[in-house]
């Protein structure tokens, strides 16, 4: 695999473009699923799945890239909790303020952290315990409990994040083992051919708004994972990580101009407590990578 020269400045520009174009897929996947003739959810992600399989295929075909021993069962398993991921994220923002869906999928990596302690049999300190008990107390406060219930919108945003947050154990595995385009390119096929059966079974025609929509979700997606990806080898993963909070600012920023929909007093709170908990795990992480 060819090295990339460090450049943190880069690498910050390149994570920010990356969470503007992730914020912008989630906008894009509200307005289809709050139009006069709404699409299903598991519709909008087999078109984020299929277009974005389509450009990463031209590009991997023009550049000549080689699959060369994959691991096709942690592959499937990665795509398939990626396909659910984005599903659940999808339904979620059509039926919530778009800032708390965004909030409450920043809750991956401390689900990572559980899982890591289930499959991987990671050791968990005091800090990273402290940073997910922070973290999942804005969650809790994002769900607005009341009296006789909670927002159940809200829970496929937390059904996102568990399974984002699972997702990221399987990438742990598959990372340094195999090139990133080949991780990029089995995922969108193997995601692609999920979401399109899953889709059958709900199809309707959409639009031709509703397919310029479709596939601006896929390419923009598969534009900002290639951002995100040359980010994160332009420079440490500790330092790159805390810029894609910007999502949150991204997403509430879209929402107010497109929807005109401005956060309350609860959704500020709760995104706050969120970010400080993933904040204090980032940090903690990075204090951990440099003593290795």
């Amino acid at each position: 695999m060819t090295s990339v020269a460090q450049n943190p400045r880069r690498a910050a520009v390149m994570i920010l473009l990356a969470s503007a174009l992730f914020a912008a897929t989630t906008i894009v996947a509200k307005y289809l699923g709050t139009t006069e003739t709404p699409l299903h959810p598991m519709q909008v992600s087999a078109g984020r799945f299929f277009f974005a399989f389509l450009a990463i295929t031209v590009f991997a075909v023009t550049t000549r890239q080689r699959i060369t021993k994959p691991n096709l069962p942690l592959h499937f398993g990665r795509s398939f909790l990626g396909w659910m991921g984005v599903t659940l994220m999808f339904a979620a923002v059509a039926r919530i303020p778009l800032p708390d869906a965004t909030a409450i999928s920043f809750l991956n990596p401390v689900f990572g952290m559980f899982f890591a302690i289930l499959i991987l049999k990671e050791t968990i300190g005091k800090w990273r315990w402290l940073a997910a008990a922070i973290a999942l107390c804005g969650a809790f406060i994002l769900l607005r409990p009341s009296g006789n219930s909670i927002q159940p919108a809200a829970l496929l945003a937390l059904g996102a994040a568990m399974a984002m947050g699972l997702e990221i154990i399987l990438i742990k595995f598959l990372s340094g083992r195999e090139n990133p385009v080949q991780i990029l390119w089995l995922n969108n096929t193997i995601g692609a051919t999920i979401a399109c059966t899953a889709a059958f079974f709900v199809w309707q025609s959409p639009s031709m708004d509703q397919w310029i929509g479709l596939g601006a979700i896929g390419l923009i997606m598969v534009t900002g994972q290639a951002l995100f990806i040359q980010a994160m080898r332009s420079a440490e993963a500790s330092y790159v990580a805390p810029f894609s909070y910007a999502t949150l600012v991204f997403a509430t920023l879209y929402d107010f101009l497109i929807f005109t929909a401005q956060p309350d007093a609860i959704s500020i709170l709760g995104a706050a407590i969120i970010l400080s908990g993933a904040a204090l795990l980032a940090w903690r992480e990075a204090r951990i990578a440099n003593k290795t």
